[in-house]
Formats: C-alpha cells, structure tokens, sequence
C-alpha cells in the first residue's frame, strides 16, 4: 500500500460547502475534518495491505466513512450516496479529485453530432 496524506480541502469545496452547511447546524462530518484532519492515517492500515496492486481508495477515509455512517445512523446505500453526493462527507473525504468535466475545464465538453456510426466513418 501506497500510505499517502490526506490533500488539503480546495477552497473553493470549503466555501461552497460552508454555504451549503449555514442553512442549519454545522454537519458531523466537517466538523470531524475541520478539528481532527487526518483521523486515520493511513500509516495505521500499512501492515494489512499488500505493496503490489493497483492503489484503491484510502482506507483512512473508508474507516472514516463506516464511523461516520455508524454515528449518523445511516444505511450502507444511505453512506454511499452521502459519500457521492452530500456536500459534508466529501468535504470531509476531500472526494473531487476528478476533474469537474473531462478534460479538466470548468465547461462541459462542445456537443459533436456524429450522423453516422464509426464503422463508417473509417471507410
């Protein structure tokens, strides 16, 4: 395993997720990220994973999720969609690494209208 820091939160993922929490009482999960950071490290999980392999998903942030979802009382399908979707856990989880459209901009991709399939167009 590949044990690697947590990243910072972007700016603007805290500021938009600070407006999305002033509407009621500050969110669990950005509290826990904002006052402890990195809960658990990954240096912790080292021994109980193997070197080679492809590199999964932090499993520091998992262990974060399942006590998150145990504190919160949510279902597994309720965490994983708070996970996906809920501002407060990937505030906590730092989950934007992809960019926000492919390519990397900040505009979707132009729309081609392609009329013809591609065994076609090769011809």
């Amino acid at each position: 395993m590949q044990s690697r820091p947590w990243p910072q939160v972007p700016e603007l993922t805290a500021q938009v997720a600070r407006a999305v929490a002033a509407r009621g009482p500050y969110p669990l999960a950005m509290r826990v990220r904002d006052e402890l950071g990195e809960l658990f490290p990954d240096t912790e999980f080292a021994e109980a994973f193997a070197e080679r392999g492809r590199p999964g998903w932090s499993p520091g942030r998992l262990a974060l999720v399942g006590v998150l979802q145990f504190v919160e009382n949510l279902t597994d399908r309720a965490a994983a969609h708070r996970v996906r979707y809920g501002m407060d856990f990937k505030y906590a989880l730092v989950r934007h690494e992809a960019p926000l459209f492919p390519g990397g901009g900040e505009r979707p991709p132009p729309l081609v209208c392609r009329s013809r399939p591609a065994k076609l167009r090769a011809a």
